[in-house]
C-alpha cells in the first residue's frame, strides 16, 4: 500500500470510529470521510461497505484491547491485572454505542473477523484470568467465556441505567473471587 493510502486509511479509521463512538454505529460515512479529510470515493475505496468499515474498527478496538491485556500482565499483580482489563473492557462496550453487537448482527455468524475478534477477547482474557484463578484470586471454576458475558450482561444494563453500572460491575467482581 502506498504511503498516502495508508495514511488515509489510517486517518479514516480514526475518524469512523470517532463518529461511530458519539453517533452510533449509523453514523453517515459522508461525515466520516469528511472528518478524514478524503473525498467519498477514497472511503469506498478502502471500505466498499459499512459493515466492512464497522468490521475495521471493530477489529482494531479488540486488538487494542489485547495489547492492554498483555501490558497489564507484564505490570500489575494477577488480580488488578484482571480487574483493571475488565474495567477497560466495560468502558469499552459503554462508550462504543453497540458497535461489538452491530458488527455481530452485519457479519456471518462464522465469519473470519468474527472468529479472530473472539479469539483475541478470550485469549487476552484467558491469560489474565489463568494468572488472577493461579494466584488464588478469582475462583477455579470461572471461564472467559463467563466472564465476558458477565461485563457484556453490565454492560447493556447500562446502557438503561448509566450511574448503575459501576455498582452492577463491583458485585460482579466480587463475585469472581473465591469464598471464604
Amino acid at each position: 500500500m502506498r504511503a498516502d493510502a495508508r495514511r488515509n486509511y489510517g486517518r479514516l479509521l480514526a475518524a469512523a470510529r470517532e463518529a461511530f463512538t458519539e453517533r452510533g454505529t449509523e453514523a453517515h460515512l459522508d461525515d466520516i470521510a469528511r472528518r478524514a479529510e478524503v473525498g467519498p470515493g477514497t472511503l469506498y475505496r478502502h471500505f466498499p461497505t459499512r459493515e466492512a468499515l464497522l468490521a475495521a474498527v471493530y477489529r482494531g478496538d479488540v486488538e487494542e484491547l489485547a495489547v492492554r491485556a498483555d501490558e497489564l500482565a507484564g505490570t500489575r499483580p494477577p488480580g488488578e491485572a484482571l480487574t483493571a482489563w475488565l474495567w477497560l473492557q466495560l468502558d469499552y462496550i459503554k462508550h462504543k454505542r453497540g458497535l461489538g453487537a452491530a458488527v455481530k448482527t452485519m457479519l456471518a455468524a462464522d465469519s473470519e473477523t468474527l472468529n479472530w475478534c473472539r479469539d483475541t477477547m478470550r485469549g487476552a482474557l484467558g491469560g489474565l484470568l489463568a494468572r488472577a484463578q493461579e494466584a488464588g484470586t478469582v475462583r477455579a471454576d470461572v471461564t472467559a467465556a463467563d466472564v465476558l458475558r458477565l461485563v457484556h450482561g453490565v454492560g447493556m444494563a447500562s446502557e438503561s441505567a448509566p450511574e448503575s453500572a459501576e455498582r452492577l460491575f463491583t458485585i460482579v467482581l466480587d463475585g469472581l473471587r473465591p469464598p471464604g
